[in-house]
């Protein structure tokens, strides 16, 4: 199917790549000026509405890039219907992989989402020549590589209380970084997901995740200012919850300042 035909347009943005608001986390962020400047040439962005595919598992994938604004999740589907929720991607995230030209994913636009594009010949050849766009693509996905990792022991070990507690401290580490801000007792974060795709995405029923949200609102952990908004009002005694080690969660969140969406 040519998909041309069913893409949103494409928008008059602008924006020096220098002057971008990820500039400093994205794939881009060990490029130095003319390294950026040979990215400005090439780059387009794209909007998507909420509920909009970004790319198609099994498709060919003609572009890639980051995650400007927004939030995306990805999706794999088996043979007989069941889909999964496999990741998501949020604001200086890479989708795509260069050198491969099929999607594995479902890409779906979860919130408003706008796009900073690269045709995907175009980016490879950029990528044979500069190094330091080359290094930060490995650092990415290799952290993506200990996400998915850790992801694996949340679904297969965690309880259900876990699994939240370790969902909202990814929203709250991701909230700070964006909004820069420090990571404190009455962060303010949005939920980008109903209930039944958190509970799709942590493996679990929509029941048990409004059991264990009131739980934890009850035991004075957080305020549910709406279904979209949650305050998290004590930072330790919820990190405390996941079980995670918290000096991997601070080189995460030193570090690592973007993932990589295995995609394409």
């Amino acid at each position: 199917m040519d998909r041309t035909s069913v893409l949103p347009p494409l928008r008059a943005v602008q924006q020096r790549c220098s002057d971008c608001k990820i500039r400093h986390r994205a794939v881009c962020s060990l490029s130095g000026p003319q390294e950026l400047a040979e990215l400005d040439r090439i780059k387009f962005y794209r909007d998507f509405d909420p509920g909009q595919e970004i790319v198609g598992e099994g498709e060919p994938i003609d572009s890639l890039g980051s995650v400007v604004d927004g939030v995306v999740a990805l999706h794999k589907t088996l043979e007989d219907g069941r889909r999964q929720m496999v990741g998501l991607m949020f604001a200086s995230d890479f989708i795509g992989r260069p050198l491969r030209a099929i999607a594995p994913y479902d890409a779906i636009a979860v919130t408003k989402v706008r796009m900073c594009l690269f045709r995907r010949s175009k980016f490879e050849e950029v990528l044979s020549r500069q190094s330091s766009l080359e290094h930060r693509l490995l650092e990415m996905m290799l952290d993506e590589l200990d996400c998915a990792r850790d992801w694996m022991v949340l679904l297969g070990r965690k309880t259900a209380q876990e699994r939240l507690a370790s969902f909202l401290m990814i929203l709250s580490r991701r909230s700070a970084r964006l909004d820069k801000q420090p990571l404190m007792d009455g962060i303010r974060i949005e939920i980008p997901l109903t209930r039944e795709a958190i509970a799709e995405y942590l493996g679990l029923t929509i029941e048990t995740v409004s059991r264990q949200l009131t739980k934890l609102r009850k035991e004075g952990l957080i305020v549910m200012e709406d279904q979209r908004h949650i305050r998290i009002m004590n930072l330790a005694r919820l990190a405390a919850i996941t079980q995670d080690d918290p000096r991997a969660a601070d080189e995460y969140d030193g570090n690592s300042t973007g993932n990589t969406g295995l995609i394409g």
